[in-house]
């Protein structure tokens, strides 16, 4: 089975580093970036299966990003599991109307998170 590479986009170190700790526990290669700007050029270059993407970061949000995936043919199908702060129904149905495929809010446990990449990439596959 071909090793499945997760980008996380998460201006948060630690969180961050959490993320990328229970991907690799779970067998994915992890490609990490605190910016927004840097996502778009590692997606483009490093094509990963599935996106963790914060929404609150420095400067673009992960609504940005993600309507710029959402437009571009290369990575329009590119699963996109946003994990945020914002838990307000307006911030989710922002998220999901941007394109999110999944719409989980922080603090996420480990077994939530692993659920929704397995569920997530499995409903792409």
């Amino acid at each position: 089975m071909n090793q499945k590479t997760v980008l996380i986009v998460e201006d948060e170190e630690d969180a961050a580093e959490l993320f990328a700790e229970m991907m690799r526990v779970s067998g994915f290669r992890v490609l990490k970036t605190s910016r927004g700007e840097p996502a778009i050029s590692l997606m483009n270059s490093d094509k990963p299966d599935i996106v963790l993407l914060d929404i609150m970061m420095p400067e673009i949000s992960g609504l940005d990003i993600l309507r710029q995936m959402r437009r571009d043919p290369n990575l329009a199908d590119i699963p996109v599991i946003v994990v945020t702060a914002k838990s307000m129904p307006a911030d989710i149905k922002n998220g999901m109307e941007a394109g999110a495929s999944t719409y989980l809010t922080k603090p996420v446990g480990f077994q939530e998170l692993k659920e929704a990449v397995e569920r997530t990439l499995g409903a792409a596959s």
